[in-house]
């Protein structure tokens, strides 16, 4: 089918005037049509790709990889747990903590929070908060001293800055000749961190470990042990194998299970977006038929000829898928390098976008994170250009096979 002459006769359609500028316009048409479905495909794929990564940099650089936490809340002699941890090259660093709940008082205004007890020394070797303080540093939390570092927006919402003081209020009650009252401490705020999740730094609130166990009546016991492992994506595999190596009762979790539902609902979103705008790209592709048509049209003489000089009807066929390809892929070419410069660049155009049309794409306390991410994943690329290709390639076949089919005599009988 794809002999020289074939490839010849079909580029030359390429270019060949036609009788009507309408078809060269609905060939352009639809080699743009391709490009940009394909660069579209492929820009919001990489978005798609850098916001799931950059979520979950920021979650397990706020979390954990893995907790390992009592059966009742509270975990006991966790420093028993150091040398077999020390012995295990896939965990990077571990830290104690402990948690509650608590509300927040400070010039009237009241909010509820998160209460992370850490030890200074030890938290960078599990999470990211010390890089992200805007002021302080995580040594002004000293035992005995009640600093707290507070979250930006938390901060903001308090009116509170490093030096103001600040009321602690727990759950936990203290009896007194007048009645049970909660529990208040005042605190002073040593630092102020922000994360760029709205989730943290509304909602999270530090303080030393050993302040944050006088809060919350816990005596020697932490609430538990964070872990930071070499590598998030085995991380059930890692804590189902170190588990049965660590000293008494405790329960063990990863990531993976406790944010399981909204990792998942972004796959899920990926694959629905891929789906939506790989029909863009469908409806361009199929827009090389029409063009096909009018070209076969518009060439029918051409092709009783052809045909009265002894071409098969199969060669002329493939006239057709040649030209037809040809526009496919071209378009899929334009849309593939364009759609990876875009990708590539979506952190410095966005920005740009903003400024010149005064809006903002990504609200934090909507959208958890306040910047456009990107991730270019080439696979992805490949599997858009390739089934983008696909399209086209099929879309050709009807018109083709229509023009196999015409008749040298009926077409050159008035010519």
């Amino acid at each position: 089918m794809f002999k020289p002459l074939i490839f010849f006769i079909g580029l030359r359609y390429t270019r060949a005037k036609r009788r009507t500028g309408f078809i060269s316009f609905i060939t352009l048409t639809s080699v743009l049509g391709i490009a940009l479905g394909v660069a579209a495909l492929i820009t919001v794929l990489s978005v798609m790709n850098g916001f799931e990564a950059e979520l979950r940099d920021r979650i397990l650089g706020m979390t954990s990889h893995a907790s390992i936490t009592g059966t009742d809340g509270e975990l006991h002699d966790w420093q028993t747990m150091e040398a077999p941890l020390k012995n295990e090259s896939r965990i990077l660093g571990w830290a104690p903590y402990v948690e509650g709940q608590a509300m927040i008082n400070s010039d009237r205004r009241v909010s509820g929070t998160l209460l992370r007890g850490i030890l200074p020394d030890y938290e960078p070797r599990v999470s990211e908060v010390a890089k992200r303080l805007v002021s302080g540093s995580l040594q002004g939390l000293k035992p005995g001293e009640f600093g707290i570092i507070l979250g930006a927006e938390l901060a903001e919402h308090l009116g509170a800055i490093p030096g103001d003081k600040v009321t602690v209020i727990t759950p936990q009650v203290t009896p007194t000749p007048a009645g049970i009252l909660p529990r208040l401490k005042r605190f002073t705020v040593v630092g102020i961190f922000h994360v760029g999740m709205f989730e943290y730094d509304r909602n999270l609130a530090l303080i030393h470990l050993d302040d944050a166990k006088r809060l919350f009546s816990l005596g020697d016991a932490v609430s538990g042990l964070r872990l930071k492992l070499e590598d998030v994506f085995f991380a059930r595999q890692i804590v189902r194998e170190i588990g049965p190596r660590l000293p008494g009762q405790f329960m063990i979790t990863d990531w993976t299970q406790a944010h399981s539902n909204f990792f998942k609902a972004i796959q899920t979103e990926k694959r629905v977006m891929f789906i939506i705008l790989l029909l863009i790209v469908a409806v361009a592709a199929f827009n090389i038929v029409s063009t096909l048509v009018m070209v076969v049209t518009d060439k029918r003489p051409d092709i009783a000829i052809l045909r009265t000089q002894g071409m098969p009807p199969i060669s002329v066929m493939g006239i057709f898928i040649v030209l037809g390809t040809i526009i496919g892929l071209l378009g899929t070419l334009i849309g593939g390098i364009g759609g990876v410069i875009l990708a590539l660049n979506v952190e410095t155009v966005v920005p740009v976008i903003e400024k010149v049309f005064g809006v903002h794409f990504l609200s934090a306390d909507v959208y958890y994170i306040s910047e456009l991410p990107s991730k270019l994943i080439w696979s992805d690329v490949y599997r858009i250009t390739g089934v983008a290709f696909l399209l086209s390639v099929l879309a050709t076949l009807y018109p083709a096979w229509q023009a196999s089919r015409i008749k040298p005599a009926e077409e050159l009988r008035y010519e």
